[in-house]
């Protein structure tokens, strides 16, 4: 971690000119006194960062010298992106290509933070599949589909049995599933990649929108389903106490409309995905909610009620 953040000085510093430690540290999102520590390793390490003293000084790189950070090819440069998900990078057929990246990357760095890599990789990792995901293979169409995500090539492929020629714009990993995010005509879709059949990645590449962003675009259709899910609403009162457990409970999802409808009385309008769901989630209140609708909801926790007090009695 520190490794990284050293580089990003030395970058910010070269690719700046001179910085104050309090604009470095606001970059860097560090202390003051972390980027004193942080210069004065990379003196000790050989690079010529130096102060310049009086007003407006700061610190700089000696004139003329640039980091020996060189040599990546596209292909490289774009996996070593993706170094944190090896997982991922294996599954799309991209580790051999993200090794290379990380041997370059590991020689530019001066003899003191050549252990730099090994030592991170102990210390942080990342798990992007879900607790309970199994041994399955990663599905056949992932890695020629992230061959043509790379270069921008159309793609043919049957997905659910209907013949169709994507523009296959990225990938993404929730949850241990891999999904495709590609353009259809004018539309982009979502779709889940082990529903594909074989892929024939086409000659011709296509143009991408210079605005799509792959981050925003699958925040907002992640949120587009989850409300999709929340079919029922349910009617609660609730104690002071109960308010501020709401936050808690409610889905994120309904959270905000759940807050915009809180009477001073207490009572909420809360958007569920079934008055089945809604049971566990109003037992979660214990005796902070009310049930005021629907009247089988109502009887439900009515019930448990009755039951868990005979249970105590």
């Amino acid at each position: 971690m520190r490794a990284s953040r050293l580089m990003s000085l030395v970058l910010l510093l070269q690719g700046r000119g001179g910085m104050t430690a309090a604009e470095l540290a606001k970059e860097l999102e560090v202390s003051e006194r972390t980027v004193h520590r942080d210069v004065l390793a990379l003196s000790e390490a050989g690079v010529p960062v130096y102060a310049d003293r009086g007003r407006g000084g700061g610190y700089r790189l000696l004139e003329g010298y640039r980091t020996r950070l060189t040599g990546l090819d596209r292909a490289e440069a774009e996996a070593l992106f993706l170094s944190g998900v090896p997982a991922a990078l294996r599954e799309m057929g991209l580790q051999d290509v993200a090794a290379t990246a990380r041997l370059k990357a590991a020689a530019a760095l001066s003899p003191a933070l050549r252990d730099a890599p090994a030592t991170a990789a102990q210390r942080f990792h990342l798990d992007a599949p879900g607790w309970f995901a199994g041994d399955d293979p990663p599905p056949a169409a992932l890695a020629p589909l992230a061959r043509a995500v790379w270069n921008d090539r159309r793609v043919r492929t049957a997905y659910k049995g209907n013949q169709r020629t994507l523009e296959p714009y990225g990938l993404v990993l929730k949850a241990g599933v891999w999904y495709l995010a590609a353009r259809l005509g004018t539309r982009v879709l979502v779709f889940r990649v082990h529903r594909f059949g074989a892929i024939e990645v086409l000659p011709e590449s296509f143009d991408r929108d210079p605005g799509f962003d792959l981050a925003a675009f699958w925040a907002e259709r992640s949120a587009e389903f989850t409300r999709s899910l929340l079919r029922d609403v349910i009617t609660l009162r609730l104690s002071e106490r109960g308010r501020r457990m709401l936050r808690h409970i409610a889905d994120p999802a309904a959270l905000a409309d759940a807050l915009g409808s809180l009477q001073p009385d207490g009572t909420v309008q809360l958007a569920v995905e079934s008055v089945e769901v809604a049971f566990s989630q109003v037992l979660r209140f214990g005796p902070e909610a009310e049930v005021l609708a629907p009247p089988e909801l109502r009887a439900m926790v009515a019930e448990a009620a009755a039951r868990t007090s005979a249970l105590y009695d």
